[in-house]
């Protein structure tokens, strides 16, 4: 990203506030969910506003927003990719760049679970709703969904959740839903990957809600994936989850798992954006591929 359009996000935040909805309302819309290939192929950038900075050994990796826009415009510009995942001012910032045009927009809804407060838990609503969603002619909003069975504020991200799903089905979006089955381990938040704990969580995520008609999961991989994905027939994407010091390794296991049935595609964030080799196009190129 040139230094001018840095300058120019910048100046029109600052002079020209209504020229957000003005470029959210002449984007031009996607006609399905599914890319070209045949499946969804997104970007995620939803982490900062969770106070989820680091990237493997740097910790702010994520905090220079320039750097992180330079990335997400090269990987939303690569051939096979349809779409993005973000918060609003993530979301915004493209808009003003023109990098949205033609692309699925997921909104990133519940980021109150502030990365390692005691609160984390307690995932509240702090970003978009189904209203601003649908005002801006998003495709859908994604929210976080962790179950802590010992801990009590889960019942209150859990109700909420479901009252998104409830909202973004009404005004006809699709809510994507991130469940996790987790604990606390030294007071630190710790999702547990395993099958049982997997599939304990899809199948909760699975029935929030009034209706499912709408709702996709996005699931990470685990050992047995076939097993967790038999426990639903709600479509799925994987995640990408922390970037991995073998990502040929992790590149195998999102193939596995892209040709169960129900899976349609890859939302991967972290992974492509901050690879070991800073090599964002050839990361995102491998996994189109895998498509």
């Amino acid at each position: 990203m040139k230094d001018d359009d840095l300058r120019r996000i910048i100046h029109t935040r600052a002079t020209e506030p209504a020229a957000i909805a003005e470029a959210a309302a002449k984007r031009p819309r996607p006609t399905s969910l599914l890319g070209e290939h045949g499946r969804l192929m997104m970007i995620a950038a939803d982490h900062p506003a969770r106070a989820a900075l680091g990237v493997g050994d740097r910790p702010f990796a994520m905090a220079d927003r320039a750097d992180l826009l330079d990335r997400l415009c090269l990987a939303l510009s690569r051939p096979g990719v349809n779409g993005v995942l973000g918060t609003p001012d993530i979301i915004e910032d493209l808009l003003l760049l023109g990098a949205l045009d033609g692309l699925v927009v997921f909104g990133s809804m519940n980021r109150g679970g502030i990365a390692g407060s005691v609160f984390e838990l307690d995932d509240r609503f702090t970003a978009y709703d189904a209203s601003s969603l649908a005002a801006m002619g998003a495709q859908g909003g994604k929210m976080l969904l962790r179950i802590d069975p010992h801990d009590p504020a889960t019942v209150s991200t859990v109700e909420s959740c479901g009252r998104a799903v409830s909202s973004l089905a009404d005004a006809g979006l699709f809510a994507m839903i991130e469940p996790f089955w987790s604990r606390r381990v030294g007071g630190k938040v710790t999702n547990e990957l395993t099958v049982a704990a997997m599939t304990r969580a899809v199948t909760v995520a699975a029935g929030v809600g009034n209706t499912s008609a709408y709702t996709w999961l996005k699931v990470p991989v685990v050992p047995d994936m076939a097993q967790v994905m038999a426990a639903t027939t709600l479509p799925a994407v994987i995640l990408g989850g922390e970037v991995s010091g073998d990502p040929d390794a992790a590149f195998e296991a999102w193939r596995s798992a892209l040709a169960l049935p129900t899976v349609q595609g890859l939302v991967v964030g972290r992974a492509l954006l901050y690879p070991p080799d800073d090599d964002v196009a050839g990361a995102v190129d491998t996994a189109v591929s895998l498509l």
